[in-house]
């Protein structure tokens, strides 16, 4: 299954975060979908991330994937996602940590340079690992996404006003319609 890799699809402000969102409703194993199942998405998300990420003029562009890179870069993924959500969700949890700075070095020393899609993605983990103020990454309230909430007053509650902000907004309003309560 291909589909093509839209605006929305790096909302989460940076290209770790935008990695880790490429498992769509990861924690729903009805509905869970891995953008990256099929092997030529990973080199089409190389280029559009090369034009729609948060840090393309930072890295970009950048080149695909090295082959047999596949298996750790997908471990980087993982290991970005179990740690940001942690974060969020428990507090710090130093395993997490540690297995996050283990998948960053592996990928960092398999990669030739920095503008692979897996040095490019290292980096950027780093970067928010080190964030200045780590209260600013968050889970979209509706799709579960990460995201970078870089509003002035950090309440932001969605990675995408225009998609996911449009659709709670919409679901509230029809249940007031209806009389019903909102979800």
């Amino acid at each position: 299954m291909t589909f093509s890799w839209t605006p929305h699809r790096f909302a989460g402000g940076a290209l770790a975060l935008d990695v880790a969102n490429s498992v769509i409703l990861r924690h729903d194993p009805g509905a869970r979908r891995d953008r990256f199942a099929v092997p030529t998405q990973l080199s089409d998300f190389a280029e559009a991330a090369s034009h729609l990420c948060a840090e393309h003029t930072r890295f970009g562009p950048f080149l695909p994937l090295l082959v047999g890179n596949e298996p750790l870069f997908l471990h980087l993924r993982e290991a970005i996602d179990a740690y940001f959500r942690s974060r969020i969700l428990e507090g710090e949890d130093r395993q997490k940590l540690a297995a996050l700075l283990e998948a960053i070095a592996s990928a960092l020393r398999a990669s030739p340079t920095d503008s692979h899609l897996d040095a490019a993605t290292a980096r950027s983990a780093l970067g928010l690992i080190c964030e200045p103020e780590p209260e600013r990454v968050k889970i979209c309230g509706n799709c579960g996404w990460l995201f970078i909430d870089r509003s002035k007053n950090r309440s932001r509650s969605w990675c995408d006003m225009a998609v996911c902000g449009n659709r709670v907004k919409a679901n509230r309003h029809y249940h007031r319609r209806k009389g019903d309560a909102a979800p």
